[in-house]
């Protein structure tokens, strides 16, 4: 699988200096280099994550398989009308993941990564989250049981979230009858949006009929204000993935009554108990807040693009031979590469850094 996502990078690479060229040809440029390095920063990590995580990949899955859908018909799933049955089922549990993902808090703090963004362009789309489908493995048994074939699985998880790309972007506009029935990139907008009227909308992967059905679906009207509603405010990757995490894990530790921890991590995402909301406040959300995009140096920049290509490469050969390798060695290797996607934003942000603490002293 690995291998497979890594034949696709000139195709990606092609999309993103389409978009870009585009965008600068219409003056609606929606690309930062610091923003840019921390989106891929943290879809690289997301693959070195599942290069570390097989079981919780695709290994249930496959002892599922093996023991429940195995007597399934296995040509019927290589038909075409096999396929395209097995995208509308994949879609069907992506969809209710996707939704508990944005209504239910610790599967939020595994998905909000994939949202920090403050654009919305393709490289907002290979911002993945590593840890969500460490969490939702059991929301795709259910095709397993069908017995659709682990191989058949991986392609078809592999197309649905390779069709989603380009619904990132703002480059495109509405798309007529399409936007009733596809997620289109109007409709994907309106999903990674903080407006009022877009939260928690337009959950579906290729088709927005599940949202239509199950009350979800809103067309874009206002502009788009993107990001989440307690902004990262930071290019760490590591932070990034840790934020809501640590908040909740607060929020569960200083807690007085036992039922609120539960309902700390069960509950919609910013629902807090009373005393530690009242212990530790948080700002109000602010639709028209400034955009982060702290002014690194050109030496810095430069650093940064370094060292961020050599993580690319490194992360190229390490998911290439991965899959002979042991699960210590894959750790060593993913930890190392994680530090250096670190580095990169340290970069990012370590002039702002010098500028606060100067700030400060005066």
């Amino acid at each position: 699988m690995e291998q497979a996502i890594i034949w696709t990078i000139p195709l990606l690479a092609f999309l993103v200096a389409l978009e870009f060229g585009v965008s600068v040809i219409r003056k609606r440029q929606t690309y930062r280099l610091n923003d840019m390095l921390s989106n891929l920063s943290q879809g690289l990590i997301s693959q070195l994550v599942a290069a570390c995580t097989p079981l919780l990949q695709i290994g249930i899955y496959s002892t599922v398989f093996s023991v429940l859908g195995h007597r399934a018909d296995a040509v019927f799933w290589k038909t075409w009308y096999g396929i395209v049955i097995a995208v509308l089922m994949f879609d069907f549990c992506e969809y209710w993941l996707h939704r508990v993902g944005h209504e239910v808090a610790i599967f939020w703090a595994a998905h909000v990564v994939h949202h920090q963004s403050e654009e919305l362009n393709i490289c907002a789309a290979l911002r993945q989250e590593s840890l969500n489908p460490v969490l939702g493995w059991p929301f795709y048994l259910p095709l397993a049981i069908a017995g659709i074939p682990p191989v058949e699985f991986g392609f078809v998880l592999l197309g649905v979230q390779y069709y989603q790309i380009w619904a990132h972007t703002e480059q495109i506009g509405k798309l007529g009858w399409l936007d009733g029935v596809l997620t289109t990139p109007s409709n994907h907008r309106v999903h990674h949006a903080v407006n009022d009227c877009y939260v928690d909308r337009n959950y579906g992967g290729v088709f927005v009929l599940w949202d239509r059905m199950f009350g979800t679906y809103a067309a874009e009207v206002d502009p788009c204000v993107f990001g989440t509603r307690m902004p990262l405010r930071s290019f760490n990757p590591l932070r990034g993935l840790a934020q809501v995490y640590f908040g909740l894990a607060r929020d569960v530790w200083y807690t007085n009554r036992w039922s609120d921890k539960w309902r700390v991590l069960f509950n919609a995402p910013g629902w807090r108990p009373a005393d530690v909301a009242q212990r530790f406040p948080q700002p109000a959300f602010d639709l028209h807040r400034t955009t982060y995009d702290p002014q690194a140096s050109v030496w810095a920049r430069a650093a940064a693009v370094s060292v961020f290509l050599l993580m690319v490469i490194g992360s190229g050969m390490f998911l290439w031979q991965s899959d002979g390798m042991g699960m210590s060695l894959r750790l060593l290797c993913a930890a190392g590469l994680m530090g250096g996607l670190y580095l990169v934003g340290w970069l990012l942000e370590r002039d702002a850094g010098v500028k606060a603490q100067a700030i400060a002293i005066t």
